[in-house]
C-alpha cells in the first residue's frame, strides 16, 4: 500500500500550521473549528502552497518548496469529498461520477450500491446516498490517497449514525491511504485507526483513539474526547494512591502519581450515578443537584454538579434524575487520570 508523507509550514491569519504527518491507512484530524484541519487537505490536494517543508505520495513528490516544486492539483492522485459534497445539481448521478473518470462508473455505481440511482439527480438523494456518489466521484479518478472534509457535518442527527457505519466498512474496504478531518471525536475515532488532535495549527497528540483516551496529553485533548476535566491540588500518598482536592472542596483518588496542580479527567460512562451514599470500591464521590438530564441513543447523560454521568435510559428512569434533586456521582481512583495543567 501507497503511503502519504506530509511535513510542512503555512502561516495562516492568527497562527503558522506546522505539520509531520504519515498516512498509511485511515488517519482522522480532529480538533475545533479554525485550528488548521482543512487547510491540511487543501496543501496536500494542491489547492494551497505551503511556505516550507514537502508532500510524497510513495516516493512520488508533490510538493518541495526548497527545490522551487510544486505539482498542480490535476496532476496529483488524489480524491477529495468536500463537505458539502459539492456535486453538479443538473447531472445525473452517473454524470457526476464520470466527471472524476469514465472507465469505472458502472462497477463504483455497483460497488456503493448507488447504480438504481443512476439516472437521479442529486437533489432526489437522501444525505447517505449524497454522500456515497460524493466518494465513487473521488474514487472514480484511480486516487492514491483519499481526503475528506467533514464528511458527516452535512448529515441530520437520525441519519449520521447509520452513515458513519456504512462509511467506515466502505473505507476499510477500500485499503487506500485516507485523511479525514472532522470536529467531532466520535466520527474520528468510528472511522479512523489513527487520530490526531490539531489546535492552533499544531498536533497536540497522535494515536489510537483508545490510547487518548486512556492516556490524554493534556487538558484539551482529554476534554474532546469527551471527559470531564475538573481542576484540583494533588498530593501522593502511600500504598500507590494520590489524593486531589478539587477547586470545588471535594477530596477525590487516583492511581496515577502527581504532585501541584493537576487536571482531573473522569469520562461519563465512568461515573455510577444512585440517589442514596453507599460505601464501595468506587472510592470517589462527588454530591451534587441534577442540573440536566439529555438522552443520546439509548443512554442519558446527567449532569450532577461539575461532572457529567452517562448511564442507561432504564437507570435514569429508575432513579427519577428528570425530578432533579440531589443525585451522588461515584468513579474509581483507577478510572481517574490526572493530566498536567500548563
Amino acid at each position: 500500500m501507497a503511503a502519504l508523507s506530509a511535513d510542512f509550514r503555512l502561516g495562516l491569519r492568527s497562527f503558522e500550521l506546522s505539520l509531520g504527518l504519515a498516512v498509511e491507512r485511515t488517519v482522522a484530524l480532529v480538533g475545533p473549528s479554525g485550528a488548521g484541519k482543512t487547510s491540511v487537505l487543501r496543501v496536500i490536494a494542491g489547492l494551497a502552497r505551503p511556505d516550507a517543508g514537502r508532500v510524497e505520495l510513495d516516493g512520488e513528490t508533490w510538493v518541495d518548496v526548497e527545490r522551487g516544486m510544486f505539482l498542480s492539483p490535476e496532476r496529483r492522485r488524489v480524491g477529495l469529498v468536500f463537505q458539502e459534497y459539492a456535486l453538479f445539481p443538473h447531472l445525473s448521478v452517473r454524470q457526476n461520477v464520470a466527471f472524476g473518470g469514465r472507465e469505472r462508473v458502472d462497477d463504483l455505481l455497483e460497488r456503493f450500491r448507488i447504480a438504481h440511482l443512476a439516472a437521479s439527480r442529486p437533489r432526489e438523494l437522501s444525505g447517505g446516498e449524497r454522500q456515497r456518489v460524493a466518494l465513487a466521484r473521488a474514487l472514480a479518478r484511480e486516487p492514491g490517497v483519499l481526503l475528506l472534509d467533514e464528511p458527516l457535518s452535512a448529515l441530520d442527527a437520525h441519519t449520521k449514525a447509520t452513515v458513519r457505519v456504512e462509511l467506515e466498512e466502505l473505507l476499510r474496504g477500500l485499503e487506500l491511504p485516507t485523511l479525514i478531518v472532522t470536529h467531532d471525536y466520535e466520527d474520528a475515532a468510528a472511522l479512523a485507526e489513527t487520530v490526531g488532535v490539531l489546535v492552533e495549527g499544531q498536533l497536540r497528540q497522535i494515536g489510537a483513539p483508545e490510547e487518548l483516551v486512556s492516556r490524554p496529553a493534556d487538558p484539551f485533548v482529554a476534554s474532546f474526547t469527551g471527559a470531564n476535566l475538573l481542576r484540583g491540588h494533588a498530593e501522593l500518598l502511600d500504598y500507590g494512591l494520590t489524593s486531589i482536592r478539587l477547586e470545588t472542596g471535594e477530596v477525590v483518588y487516583s492511581t496515577d502519581r502527581a504532585r501541584g496542580e493537576v487536571g482531573v479527567v473522569v469520562y461519563p460512562w465512568d461515573v455510577s450515578v444512585g440517589r442514596v451514599h453507599v460505601d464501595g470500591s468506587a472510592l470517589n464521590l462527588v454530591a451534587g443537584e441534577v442540573t440536566s438530564v439529555v438522552p443520546v441513543g439509548n443512554r442519558v447523560r446527567v449532569r450532577i454538579g461539575p461532572l457529567t454521568a452517562e448511564v442507561t435510559a432504564a437507570s435514569a428512569e429508575k432513579l427519577e434524575l428528570a425530578r432533579g434533586g440531589t443525585v451522588y456521582a461515584s468513579f474509581k481512583a483507577t478510572g481517574t487520570r490526572l493530566v498536567p495543567i500548563a
